[in-house]
Order: C-alpha cells, then structure tokens, then sequence
C-alpha cells in the first residue's frame, strides 16, 4: 500500500508537475529526436543499408550533420508545451488520488494509484497532441533534406492554414491510447518504488535523492515498456502526407506489420530506453524538489 506523508494538493502538484517536466525535456529531448528518427525512417530498398541502423548510429550521423543542435531540433514546442501539460498531468494525478480519498488519512491502493495516473493521461492529451505533432513533424524535416517548416510557431501556422484546427490535432486518439495506460504505470510504479526504497521507520517524504532518481527513473522504463507501440503509430501517423491512412491507426498498424514485420512496433526502443531512465529520474527529482519548496512557502496551499 502507498503512504501519504501529506495531504494531496491537486494546486502544488499542478505548481511542481510543470518544473519536472521542464527537467525532463532538457534532459531527453536529444533521445526523443533519435527515436522519433528511428521509427519514421522509411524501409531501406533492396540491397540498400537502411537511413539509420540503430541508436547509436542515429545519434552519431545526426551530431555529424546538424552539431549539437540537431539533437534538440523540435525542442521549443515540448518546452513550450511541457510545462502545463506536466502541470496538468500532475494535477491530474492529484485530482485522482483525492477523488479517490473518503478522508485525507486515507491509504491508497497501487490499483487506486493506477487509475488516478490514467485519468492524469487523459488530462494531458488536448496539450500533448500537438505539441507531438509539431515536434516529430521538425525533428524528421531535418534528415528528410526539405525545409518545409521555419520553426514551431511556423510549422502551427502552416498546419492551420492548410488543414484547419484537426491538423494540429492528427493523432489524438493514438496519444490516448498511449498516455492513459502508460501514465497509469508511470505514477504507480514511481510510488511502489518510492515505498519499497524507504528505509525501515522512515518516513517516503524524506526519500534521499539518488533513491528519488532511481524511483523516477525506473518508473520511466515502465512507462515506456507500456507507451512504445501506440507511440510508434503515433509517430508514423502524425508525419504522414495527408490522406496516407484514410483508416487512421488501423491503417499504420496494418502497414508496419505487413512490411516491416511485429517488431517494427519497438522501433526506437533502445532510444526510448536510454531516454527514459534519466529523463524521468530529472522528471521526478524536479517535482519532489518543487513541492518541498512549496509545502515551505506556501504549506496550507
């Protein structure tokens, strides 16, 4: 069972969400371009070696071409969207857990902290879709050798312009499917482990910070165990040419396995790995350092 050293401030966690997730995007934004390189490459022709054959070579040619900088292409619209969809992701998660509270001495179950993690992926997904959208629409541009788009607020002009409000929107369903089932895992993992990691007597509030990284961190790779193939479909869908999947995801899906065989879901998984372990682990330090700081400043908020 988790255990609640405080009571939840759905406002704190809204306060302290969007720190950790500007944390979190400094730290793996360069992963994400390589991964999101890595899944939208197109298959290679016969006797032909394929754009990228893997992360490291990814990472290598993209560093060679385009410097540092191109490792953090795209990385304006997650800055720009991050910190009110963490915001919001966290405060979803404290909205869930107190919803699900009788009293606010009440324990919670990890199932109960599963499902207050899935309700914070549905709050996050009217901010995170066209974050996603623009943000793999720039990191690909690079290495497709057209330059289509200027910037981010470019590239959100261009799409109202030519598609309307819906292609800023292009995969939403499929960041549902991948944020509500994943968020769920990502928050009751962070808090098992956060419990399991205590020392006995002592108090999860006091959790030292390299047990705080190691929380934050591992309950990155089980978010992402669980978000990488509705994330590849997303990935392939949303930097499509128009009319490409008339079906949307049932389109991708059918496609990805056809040519390129099941595994062609885990696409980017040892980018998305490698990502996720300190991305997350400067995620959730990045909270748990706000959040002491406002239960400090402001303890009745």
């Amino acid at each position: 069972m988790a255990n609640e050293s405080k009571p939840i401030s759905p406002l704190k966690n809204l306060l302290a969400g969007g720190f950790g997730g500007v944390c979190l995007v400094f730290v793996g934004h360069p992963l994400d371009t390589v991964k999101v390189r890595l899944q939208t490459q197109p298959p290679s022709l016969p006797g032909q070696p394929p754009m990228y054959s893997g992360t490291i070579d990814c990472f290598r040619k993209t560093l060679v071409r385009e410097g540092i900088t191109g490792l953090y292409r795209g990385m304006a619209a997650p800055i720009i969207g991050v910190t009110p969809m963490f915001a919001v992701c966290f405060f979803g998660f404290g909205l869930g857990k107190k919803l699900q509270q009788k009293s606010p001495d009440d324990v919670l179950s990890y199932p109960q902290l599963f499902a207050a993690g899935m309700l914070s992926g549905v709050f996050t997904t009217g901010i995170m879709t066209p974050g996603e959208r623009i943000k793999c629409l720039l990191q690909i541009q690079a290495s497709s050798g057209e330059t289509k788009y200027t910037g981010t607020l470019d590239c959100a002009k261009k799409l109202y312009q030519e598609f309307g409000i819906r292609g800023i929107y292009k995969g939403t369903v499929l960041t549902l499917m991948r944020d509500v089932p994943a968020s769920g895992m990502y928050f009751m993992t962070y808090e098992w482990l956060k419990n399991v990691l205590t020392p006995e007597g002592k108090s999860v509030s006091d959790l030292s910070v390299p047990r705080i990284l190691v929380a934050g961190g591992f309950a990155g790779i089980f978010n992402w165990a669980v978000a990488i193939p509705p994330d590849v479909l997303k990935s392939r869908f949303q930097t499509a040419p128009p009319g490409k999947y008339p079906n949307g995801f049932k389109d991708v899906l059918r496609e990805l396995i056809r040519d390129e065989g099941v595994t062609s879901l885990y696409k980017g998984f040892n980018a998305v790995m490698i990502r996720a372990f300190p991305a997350n682990a400067a995620c959730f330090l990045g909270f748990e350092v706000a959040m002491k700081f406002l239960n400090w400043v402001v303890p009745n908020l």
